[in-house]
């Protein structure tokens, strides 16, 4: 039985879980268990958050069917979503998922049906909808101080030189797909889903992956709106998701690493005046407001904001731009899910 503000999770995978074991703590949750695969980061984990050693687990099969939890985090490599999270649904657990949903089509069928089928609730963490300064833009844009859209562009540059383990090096895991999908997700939150784009792609960054380390692709919008979306997983420079957005009656400059955000707007006869600088809390992966979000779903017994199909159509764009980059033709996402 749920009790208010008193959710059991679990939290599956260290290496990129933490920031979902700080956000069930900040919420109130207890957690009820930690999983990976390697005992130095469980180990890590315990000692960081005083979670003792018989709530440790390096198999998630060990806690799949458990009577003593109610939310599952799954926060591991992208390739192993879709098995984990349909285990736990079909188990009838909640299931808090990291982007991006899946990396094929196919998968994300699978768990859409999972979740479909299951008395549970499914959420795929689309963080960025839940950055303090993305969510004041969607504000100002939902007031209509900026009018109607007609332009909006994003980027996901981030330097992985670093950063790459195998499954980073994947081919499934185009750049495009597993960070890029981050401001594909965006610009369908604040302007809605694209029925058509086009890319190019180039390979100049990252010897050790075979996909494209650098695509831009231009989005056809139903309203007489375009956009534009910039990926780069081997750029020099500091990690950024700015993003511009145009309205007929302003302008939005921001992103999530920058305290500040600006604001254009126009006088009685259209000119443009002084910019508006916006402060704003630098938040870059709110875990925790995205774990209040979910708990509230499943408390109240309210929709998922970012469900699994939300999570299928950002996925579906991504893998569109992809195709076209390689064909070299315009591509329609098919949101038929």
């Amino acid at each position: 039985m749920i009790i208010l503000n008193k959710l059991r999770v679990a939290n599956i995978g260290m290496q990129f879980g933490m920031s979902h074991i700080e956000g069930a703590m900040a919420y109130g949750a207890e957690i009820a268990a930690i999983c990976d695969s390697n005992e130095e980061n469980l180990k890590k984990a315990g000692e960081r958050y005083g979670i003792g050693r018989e709530k440790q687990f390096t198999d998630y099969n060990d806690i799949l069917n458990s009577d003593e939890i109610d939310v599952v985090t799954v926060a591991v490599p992208d390739q192993l979503h879709k098995k984990i999270s349909c285990d736990f649904l079909r188990a009838g657990i909640n299931v808090l998922c990291e982007k991006p949903l899946a990396l094929t089509r196919e998968d994300t069928l699978e768990i859409i049906k999972a979740a479909d089928e299951s008395n549970a609730k499914f959420m795929v963490g689309q963080i960025c909808r839940f950055t303090p300064s993305f969510e004041k833009a969607k504000e100002i844009i939902d007031s209509g101080e900026i009018g109607e859209i007609y332009f909006i562009e994003s980027e996901y540059a981030h330097d992985y030189m670093k950063l790459l383990k195998d499954w980073r090096s994947d081919p499934k895991r185009h750049g495009v797909i597993g960070g890029g999908c981050h401001a594909v997700d965006l610009i369908r939150w604040l302007a809605g889903d694209p029925v058509e784009v086009f890319a190019y792609g180039t390979h100049k960054l990252l010897p050790t992956v075979t996909y494209d380390d650098a695509t831009i692709a231009v989005m056809k919008f139903d309203e007489n709106k375009a956009g534009k979306v910039f990926v780069s997983t081997g750029c020099k420079r500091d990690y950024t998701m700015r993003t511009v957005i145009y309205g007929t009656k302003g302008t939005l400059i921001c992103d999530n690493t920058s305290p500040t955000m600006t604001l254009f707007t126009t006088d009685a006869e259209g000119v443009t005046k002084e910019p508006k600088i916006i402060d704003v809390e630098v938040n870059n992966h709110n875990a925790a407001k995205e774990f209040a979000a979910f708990a509230d779903a499943i408390i109240n017994g309210k929709p998922v904001l970012t469900d699994a199909r939300e999570g299928a159509k950002t996925v579906e764009v991504c893998l569109s731009i992809i195709e076209s980059s390689m064909t070299g033709k315009p591509c329609e996402p098919n949101y038929n899910f």
